[in-house]
């Protein structure tokens, strides 16, 4: 996978990735920690509506005719469709986080303006794009300690099924602030998060969340939220 880099004085490192990876490494602002931890900070999130509640518990999936019953225990299968706002159970390691159990529940996909990007000095590289904030809520539901953990293997998927750019940013991004899971997060903690998708023109939507797992999960077809 070829990657390009450059230097930018930007709020932050940004990585652009569709099929190979597009990644600009910039100066952060001193406060943030290597991945895989990356606090945003303070970060509001200046999305069209207001961040939602995260869910306490689990919902059940809408199904259709080719999609997987649950798994044992109540685990979402490779396949399953949810509706925003539904959570899905979902077995989670991270690093030497191992055997964890999370829920997690797709709350908002909201369109962007083309302009929110422009703090990020992409130029042409998003030139047309209108970005989506993918927000959702990680719930420890299990009985391992993910502190620390990351969880941003999640995608925007467009009218048509295929998926859309991801823009991946370390550091702030205030319209769509990226948390990795915080210290002393074990069971009932809930943290919120969001990540950036890319629709190539205003004609194009970015409808529906994909999520494939850690360490994949679900490799052949992820959780689908619409």
């Amino acid at each position: 996978m070829s990657t390009i880099s450059m230097r930018t004085t930007t709020l932050g490192a940004v990585v652009l990735a569709v099929a190979g990876t597009l990644a600009l490494t910039g100066c952060k602002n001193g406060n943030e920690e290597l991945p895989p931890a990356q606090p945003s900070g303070s970060a509001s999130a200046g999305a069209p509506s207001a961040s939602p509640a995260a869910p306490s518990g689990s919902a059940s999936p809408t199904t259709g005719g080719s999609e997987a019953p649950a798994g044992a225990n109540g685990t979402a299968k490779s396949g399953q469709t949810f509706k925003i706002g539904e959570a899905a159970e979902i077995p989670f390691s991270y690093g030497s986080n191992k055997g964890g159990q999370i829920a997690l529940t797709v709350t908002a996909i909201e369109q962007g303006d083309p302009a929110d990007l422009d703090v990020l000095k992409l130029g042409d590289k998003v030139k047309g794009m209108i970005p989506y904030y993918i927000r959702y809520s990680v719930k420890n539901t299990g009985t391992t300690d993910l502190s620390h953990s990351s969880v941003t293997q999640v995608k925007g998927l467009l009218g048509d099924g295929t998926e859309a750019q991801r823009l991946s940013v370390i550091g702030k991004f205030e319209k769509c602030p990226t948390e990795s899971l915080p210290k002393g997060f074990v069971n009932g903690q809930t943290q919120t998060t969001c990540v950036v998708a890319l629709a190539p023109s205003a004609q194009t939507k970015v409808s529906a969340a994909e999520y494939w797992g850690n360490p994949y999960n679900y490799p052949n077809k992820g959780l689908v939220w619409k």
